[in-house]
């Protein structure tokens, strides 16, 4: 069984963001992340998160993972509201197919009543609702927020598969780190766990507004999921704030004097800075356990 838990990892293009391009979390964005198990290549995961409707915001994951005969596709839906600081998620819906069973798992948020349904497989219950509860993908929003906001140790309980965990994570500092997509100056961000027998870190870059842009999961000192950003983009909103887009693609038409649209008869994309650095400590991935067979779980949160 492959599990996987996918929060997700960006690029940078140029040598420092335009100061008119400012983006914070809730910015309009998407962004398209690889997934390997050790030097297998799993297959790919998305995440959108379009313009709101007034302050209700629609978030999406997809993800399309393989290993030898072995399939696991999931669309994940997060509908929430936004008052400024804090997310208050209204709906949960995931849908799984692929070898194995397949599945769905739903949560609707009752505020008024301060109760959550919830229907996994063929489990139906009800949850008390607190404030600090998340469904994995609104979660992941809240956190880049907190970060942004300057928090160094954070607190979540996620309700998913039909039952509440708690998820705690703490900075650990900050560090430059180079994919093959280009580099990157993060901030570092572990899982605490009470044992070392499971860690988890994730490196998010400010400025791209905390976006991760790889994250990696050890299981018994061995990596055993490896999560890097491929292309990210940050929509223009309503205000006129600029794109900021990013790829793999752009980042050697960069290098090659090209800093046009290679698209005919569209505008000239943003140049995006590149950061020239080194990987100073190579750890990280995603927060996904691997075992030989995978029916594939990938729950897009903070831990495995």
């Amino acid at each position: 069984m492959i599990k996987s838990q996918l929060i997700l990892s960006g690029l940078l293009l140029t040598s420092s963001l335009p100061a008119y391009a400012v983006v914070d979390p809730l910015t309009p964005q998407s962004a398209e992340y690889q997934v390997n198990y050790g030097s297998i290549e799993l297959g790919r995961a998305r995440y959108q998160l379009p313009a709101p409707e007034g302050n209700i915001y629609h978030y999406r994951f997809d993800s399309d993972l393989s290993l030898l005969m072995l399939t696991d596709k999931r669309t994940i839906k997060s509908t929430f509201s936004f008052d400024g600081k804090k997310l208050t998620p209204m709906r949960y819906i995931q849908q799984r197919t692929g070898t194995g069973s397949d599945f769905s798992d739903q949560t609707a948020y009752v505020l008024d009543q301060k109760l959550v349904h919830s229907s996994y497989k063929d489990k139906r219950d009800k949850f008390p609702y607190t404030d600090d509860l998340y469904d994995p993908l609104s979660a992941q929003l809240q956190f880049r927020l907190d970060i942004t906001a300057g928090a160094k140790t954070m607190h979540y309980d996620l309700l998913k598969s039909g039952k509440v965990d708690d998820y705690d994570f703490k900075v650990l500092g900050q560090e430059r780190i180079t994919l093959e997509s280009g580099s990157y100056d993060t901030v570092k961000i572990e899982v605490v766990r009470e044992s070392t027998k499971r860690q988890t870190f994730f490196w998010m870059a400010p400025q791209l507004a905390y976006l991760p842009v790889q994250l990696t999961h050890y299981e018994k000192g061995s990596k055993q999921l490896d999560i890097k950003l491929l292309n990210y983009q940050f929509e223009q909103n309503a205000i006129g704030q600029t794109r900021i887009k990013g790829s793999i693609s752009e980042h050697l038409d960069a290098e090659n004097g090209d800093t046009g649209n290679s698209d005919t008869g569209k505008e000239n994309k943003t140049q995006q800075p590149t950061l020239e650095s080194k990987v100073t400590s190579p750890e990280g991935t995603t927060d996904a356990k691997a075992e030989t067979k995978p029916e594939t779980e990938p729950e897009p949160g903070f831990k495995p």
